[in-house]
């Protein structure tokens, strides 16, 4: 679903071979050896008894000003506004025409179509100057050039995307012709992929599973990942761990880490930078601590080509608090301290819907979930983290007057902008304290209802589990064994 690219020429060994009757009439003359008379052109529209009454009813109620009675101006197909530019594009194509007795003509075609342009009016423009690099996580369909337009659309200055689909393991290689358009689109832009672009890995790719074949198809991937970031340009990649629900924590670190080494020893992955995302979870989840990551990192033998990405909801729910300055600061020495801050090479920035160690990956607008707005405010005015590319993962959905939920990319618009004043903004100030009420009371229903089911599961998980006894019990002792 290209909307930019022009139509690959075709192979050398491969020929179109149209019907005489699909050819220009030119080659149809060429094909049968005779001349036709030029075919006039005419209306091919269908015509239906609707369209016949319409077009009678027009004619009655015109009055005799020639005015048209609103009834019947009301009737007639209203035109859109595009939403962007529609440019004409010719293709010249060779075909090969075959008659009847088997004589070949080559022809000509023209063929013309039409591709999109840029022109997409943005919700926000990009900030010049800023200490920070905010954007989001922007959608990438019809190929990554499109991604530039998206991240210009909301004003961002930094942003992430798939580079693939992320449901399925079978993708089409990586278009060329969309490398070449995002790296032109970037440049056009001032647009610098290399330091503001953190690509998302595929969800199912799990580098810590020690089956073969699974093992294989997760490299697979994400190798194939790391040499589409190198054709665009692009320095950084994202991805989640992995899981250790077939092996041991110790298994699937050395796992993982061993998959890394290998794709570094590819030139096709170039100088790639792999980015291991914290996590909000425990128990089989990789990356819910920091020292998982630091003990990933350890055994990478290249440490110039890997990092982190922090994950600000993954974190609070796994149980580092943000919230405060204290807070903020402890955690962040745990992450010097235990990690090594050298490796922190971009941040999600996400509010969670859940409470401290929820343990749930749950992301909230900025500023409405448990987080609030003064953890992010911390987190902007860390200057270790400045130039530092900040994804919004933020939710963005919203429900229209028919109750259908459709997205509303304002949001991310309005966070980016809110982030960046946020930086040196006085904490005490009326101007921050009406903001960080506002943002409180509109997540206030959410939480709630997140936090209600947090609290059920922990008091459930408290409660003695009653266990089956067995038929037959000698004593009560025995018995109140059993339910415990």
């Amino acid at each position: 679903m290209s909307s930019g690219s022009s139509l690959s020429p075709l192979p050398k060994d491969i020929q179109l071979v149209p019907t005489v009757d699909d050819a220009d009439p030119a080659v149809k003359k060429a094909a049968n050896g005779k001349k036709r008379k030029a075919e006039t052109a005419v209306n091919t529209t269908k015509v239906t008894k609707r369209t016949r009454k319409t077009a009678v009813k027009a004619e009655t109620d015109t009055n005799s000003n020639g005015a048209v009675d609103k009834a019947v101006e009301a009737t007639k197909p209203r035109k859109r506004a595009p939403k962007t530019k529609v440019e004409a594009e010719t293709i010249e194509q060779e075909v090969v025409v075959q008659d009847e007795k088997g004589t070949t003509v080559k022809a000509t075609q023209k063929k013309s179509r039409k591709k999109k342009g840029e022109t997409i009016p943005p919700l926000a423009e990009r900030t010049t100057g800023s200490k920070l690099r905010v954007g989001a996580h922007v959608s990438s369909a019809g190929g990554i050039h499109n991604a530039v337009t998206n991240l210009l659309h909301i004003g961002a200055n930094a942003f992430a995307l798939f580079l693939k689909s992320q449901r399925t393991w079978k993708n089409a290689e990586l278009n060329p012709e969309h490398a070449k358009l995002f790296i032109e689109g970037c440049t056009n832009h001032g647009v610098d992929a290399a330091e503001c672009c953190i690509p998302h890995g595929s969800y199912l790719v799990n580098l810590a599973h020690p089956d073969e074949e699974r093992k294989k198809q997760a490299y697979e991937s994400f190798h194939d990942d790391l040499t589409r970031c190198h054709k665009a340009g692009i320095k950084y990649y994202n991805f989640h761990p992995g899981n250790t629900a077939a092996t041991t924590c110790e298994g699937g670190i050395k796992l993982i880490a061993e998959a890394i080494n290998k794709a570094h020893q590819d030139p096709a992955t170039g100088t790639v930078v792999p980015l291991l995302e914290t996590m909000a979870t425990l128990g089989n989840t990789i990356g819910g601590q920091f020292k998982d990551i630091a003990n990933i990192i350890e055994l990478v033998e290249d440490k110039e080509r890997v990092g982190v990405c922090l994950d600000t909801c993954h974190v609070f729910a796994a149980g580092y608090d943000l919230r405060t300055p204290e807070a903020y600061d402890r955690t962040m020495k745990e992450f010097d301290d235990t990690i090594g801050l050298k490796y922190l090479k971009a941040l999600h920035v996400n509010d969670s819907k859940a409470p401290l160690y929820s343990f749930r990956d749950l992301h909230a607008r900025i500023g409405t979930g448990y987080l609030g707005l003064a953890a992010f405010h911390n987190l902007v005015n860390d200057e270790r983290l400045h130039g530092l590319p900040m994804v919004l993962e933020t939710p963005i959905d919203k429900k229209d007057e028919n109750g259908k939920k459709i997205e509303d990319k304002s949001v991310w618009a309005r966070e980016i902008k809110m982030l960046e004043q946020l930086v040196g903004m006085d904490i005490e100030s009326a101007e921050f304290k009406k903001l960080e009420a506002e943002l409180h009371e509109e997540g206030s229903s959410e939480r709630e209802r997140i936090g209600d089911q947090v609290k059920k599961r922990a008091d459930k998980n408290a409660a003695p589990k009653k266990k089956r006894g067995k038929k037959k019990v000698e004593s009560e002792d025995e018995a109140d064994e059993d339910e415990e």
